[in-house]
């Protein structure tokens, strides 16, 4: 897109505060526009490569996607692609703005924010062995670097640009090839380096990605097995395994001529082996290689079952048709190239994790550590970066790869009854703890709500259950939560990398939620009602006097120093940007806040800022915040849903390495993309309701797997037209700004009226999506002023007051418990809150004339009638000495 018409765009939005908007409005297209026939042919392997959109480490959009540009398969186990120098990226090993290759390792994770995986680099040198060749590079520009879907090509050289080697990477499942062009030379060598995994150095000692072990040996004059032993994902350790091992079988197309093994890996363990091939005749070379987490055994098995040859072009082209075949289930038509390349790109991103970590004999190492063999037909899947993928990728995998999900979940299962947890953020067959929450309820959740329903679905229930209610070390602090209401952020939590007691409390909630729902869609009503209601203590951490989340104490008290941008209690995020995280009972947060129009204005300033966010502002380069902008979608203002998405879309994604705002975390980012240029999104957790956006292009087919289509037709869709005039659902109106699967899931057809300035579609009462209100406390108590001084012998007076967060009068009573010394007046009281109101009582507060001074704590409590969980707020009374 020209710079110009981005600016005239975004000026248009910015504008747009109202339905007077005029601008004219494209016309519809006479004839539908062509779909999408080749989409493998339009990703572009370099977004999400490269440098921030805006905005810099400490308030703005940091980082690239964190993404590779080397071949994989669909959900592949091999993804053998370039290692950069002198930055070697996180995640996905490759910075578009380094200009040297260490080498093409064989495994990367498409977005992860730590160093992980990038193990055995394999770098083409020609002339003289370097004396470390550990630290040896190649030069290289871009301007002879090729990326596609199934392919990876570059030339690298000499610093001097002498000495270039072609290198051309494709790969099957478990499996790679590679073919190497060098100049005439007997020198020509392949430096495999064993011991350079991806690994992140601190003050000379490994901070993240460790490696604990390598081995390699030559086998006869063509061939190298060996393996690393690496792991410790973020730095994070635990007494279950942290390891994982990879095996890896390469062979070449002939001999080498000499080979040796340098020293340099863990204690006398190998660094890497140098081998040398004498290409004066003959300058082709072609490699391929087999890895397995198993065993060195299977690794050769894998490379026999999936590249029986040396024809490159036929692994390439079964690649590209694989690709084609899952990218091809969205089938889009009209926009720009570039909208169709981000969109591809986004979609092959969403696709690329969890990936296969059986091999072609079923068999994988376990949680335990011990070999498992997977049932026919089946494949066993690692790697959850769950607390970013629970909120959107699962779903849209689910609904286009079922089978592959499924088997994912059945994964899942198999972890738990190998370690006796769901994974959390499992590396490899290693859980490492990293983020907070309990995301496996929501992915299994969601995975089954959106069609991925080939597993046992009882069994997943029993261990959602087990886990969230028995001691566990993937719930530290639930034991707390229970007691408490909320969890206290000055108690020590202990193991398993407790952190952010806000956050982590709105993750348990969403979790508890995603049970509820699991459990509802198989008929265990009392299940969902006791889940639900525990879902509701997010009440306990939202104080209705700042309208905002804060983190609390164990005594009841608000921590002190709250601002809406303070990070006390939060991960990755503010309280101004985790207040709206309740995504299952947006309608009792936009109550709780003080009605519609308070919501509105609030959401209007967190997504003022989308290019170069403040602590006070949504990143939506970053999971926390993506669901705020379809939350205008609950207060009659879905425009500004359409609005804002579209200035997402425009601003902070693009065909370009800067493309994608923030890391990809395996396929969450992408996944926001691809539902919001669909015009959907899956807000809610464990549940089939998709919230209605507008969608970017003027056709889009989803074709599911039933054999059923989702087509979504919006002719006058365009850049600066984000606007929904009308929609109908199989040519009826449709009103309400969501769907439910019942009608989604055996096809549907959207037409969807798009213009230029918003419209009066789903602006009524009751076009707003869903939220779960059962077991909520229908008012929350809050004190205008958190304490009050008092002199000793005394009396002062202190207000508190309830928030009604429903749309009807509610009776709340008041009860007071005074610690001796204090005195409270009266210590019980009935209050009246008119609908969406607040209303309270004052209190007087004495203290006796012997009371030391000192702070004390008055625990209120309010219980609304008829039902409802109380909730509690806390008084502190200052005692000063009588002057």
């Amino acid at each position: 897109m020209r710079a110009s018409r981005l600016i005239s765009w975004l000026a248009v939005l910015v504008v747009a505060g109202s339905p007077a908007v005029e601008v004219a409005a494209p016309s519809a297209a006479s004839t539908p526009v062509p779909l999408v026939t080749d989409p493998a042919s339009l990703v572009n392997p370099l977004i999400g490569t490269g440098v921030a959109t805006a905005g810099n480490g400490s308030g703005g959009i940091a980082g690239g996607g964190d993404t590779f540009p080397g071949p994989d398969m669909p959900f592949g186990m091999i993804q053998w692609s370039p290692d950069t120098a002198p930055q070697r990226q996180n995640g996905g090993g490759y910075w578009f703005n380094s200009s040297q290759l260490t080498g093409f390792s064989l495994d990367h994770l498409s977005g992860a924010g730590c160093p992980v995986y990038g193990d055995v680099p394999i770098l083409p040198l020609v002339g003289d062995v370097p004396a470390d060749p550990r630290a040896a590079t190649a030069d290289f520009s871009h301007e002879s670097e090729s990326t596609q879907v199934g392919y990876y090509g570059v030339t690298t050289t000499a610093p001097d640009g002498s000495n270039p080697v072609t290198t051309e990477i494709s790969t099957t499942t478990r499996a790679g090839v590679s073919r190497f062009g060098f100049p005439a030379s007997t020198q020509s060598h392949l430096l495999l380096k064993v011991a350079d995994s991806a690994e992140k150095i601190v003050n000379g000692q490994p901070k993240y990605q460790k490696v604990d072990a390598t081995s390699a040996r030559v086998v006869g004059g063509d061939e190298v097995i060996g393996s690393v032993t690496a792991g410790h994902f973020c730095n994070l350790g635990s007494s279950h395994q942290r390891d994982y091992t990879l095996h890896f079988d390469i062979r070449f197309s002939r001999p080498f001529t000499a080979s040796s093994v340098w020293p340099g890996g863990p204690g006398s363990d190998p660094g890497g082996v140098a081998l040398t091939f004498d290409t004066s005749s003959d300058p082709n070379l072609t490699a391929k290689v087999g890895i397995s987490y198993t065993s060195d055994a299977n690794a050769a098995a894998n490379l026999d079952a999936e590249i029986s040859g040396w024809d490159f072009d036929t692994v390439r082209a079964a690649n590209v048709q694989a690709w084609n075949d899952i990218l091809g289930r969205i089938e889009i038509g009209g926009g720009s190239p570039d909208q169709q390349t981000v969109f591809y790109t986004a979609l092959y991103h969403s696709l690329l994790d969890p990936h296969v970590f059986s091999d072609v004999n079923g068999q994988y190492l376990g949680m335990d550590g011990q070999v498992h063999t997977v049932a026919p037909g089946h494949a066993q899947y690692a790697d959850y970066s769950g607390w970013d993928i629970y909120r959107d990728q699962v779903q849209l995998a689910s609904l286009l790869a079922p089978h592959e999900m499924s088997d994912v979940v059945r994964s899942m299962l198999d972890d738990y009854a190998q370690d006796g947890m769901l994974p959390k953020w499992s590396n490899a067959n290693g859980e490492s703890y990293e983020m907070v929450g309990d995301p496996a309820d929501p992915i299994i959740a969601g995975a089954y709500a959106f069609g991925a329903r080939d597993f046992d679905a009882d069994t997943a229930l029993r261990a959602m259950i087990a886990e969230a209610t028995q001691p566990s070390t993937i719930r530290p602090g639930q034991a707390e939560l229970d007691h408490y209401g909320y969890l206290p952020n000055n108690l020590n939590y202990g193991c398993c990398n407790f952190t952010a007691s806000v956050s982590t409390q709105l993750e348990y909630d969403t979790a508890d939620y995603a049970i509820a729902a699991f459990a509802k869609a198989q008929h265990h009503q009392d299940v969902y009602a006791t889940f639900v209601s525990r879902a509701q203590n997010w009440q306990d951490a939202f104080n209705p006097a700042t309208g905002y989340v804060q983190a609390k104490l164990a005594d009841g008290r608000w921590a002190p120093g709250f601002t809406p941008g303070t990070s006390t209690g939060m991960i990755e995020g503010s309280a101004a940007e985790y207040t709206p995280m309740v995504p299952f009972n947006v309608g009792a947060l936009v109550g709780a806040r003080g009605g519609a129009q308070a919501w509105e204005s609030y959401l209007d300033g967190l997504t003022a800022n989308l290019a170069t966010p403040g602590p006070e502002n949504a990143k939506l380069s970053n999971e926390p915040s993506l669901a705020i902008p379809w939350e205008y979608d609950y207060v009659g203002a879905p425009w500004k849903t359409q609005q804002v998405v579209r200035q997402a879309q425009v601003a902070l994604f693009g065909n370009a390495p800067a493309g994608e705002p923030g890391n990809d975390d395996l396929g969450a980012m992408g996944s926001w993309y691809v539902w919001s240029a669909l015009g959907l999104y899956p807000l809610i957790p464990g549940s089939d309701t998709l919230v209605l956006g507008s969608p970017a292009f003027p056709r889009a087919v989803l074709r599911l797997t039933s054999g059923r289509e989702l087509s979504v037709n919006a002719p006058n869709a365009a850049v600066d037209a984000p606007y929904v005039q009308d929609l109908r659902l199989n040519g009826q109106p449709w009103p309400k700004l969501y769907l439910t699967a019942a009608q989604y899931a055996q096809g549907a057809r959207l037409d969807v009226d798009l213009g230029p300035s918003p419209g009066a579609w789903g602006t009524g009462a009751s076009a707003v999506p869903p939220s779960d209100a059962t077991g909520e406390s229908a008012a929350i108590p809050f004190l205008p002023a958190a304490s009050v001084t008092v002199a000793s012998g005394q009396s002062s007076a202190a207000d508190v007051s309830a928030r009604n967060i429903t749309g009807h009068p509610v009776t709340a009573d008041l009860a007071a418990t005074a610690p001796t010394g204090i005195t409270v007046t009266p210590t019980a009281a009935t209050v009246a809150i008119p609908g969406g109101g607040s209303a309270g009582t004052r209190l007087s507060v004495s203290a006796g004339a012997e009371t030391a001074p000192g702070s004390y704590q008055v625990p209120i409590t309010l219980q609304a009638r008829p039902h409802g969980p109380p909730r509690t707020v806390t008084l502190t009374v200052t005692v000063v000495s009588a002057p």
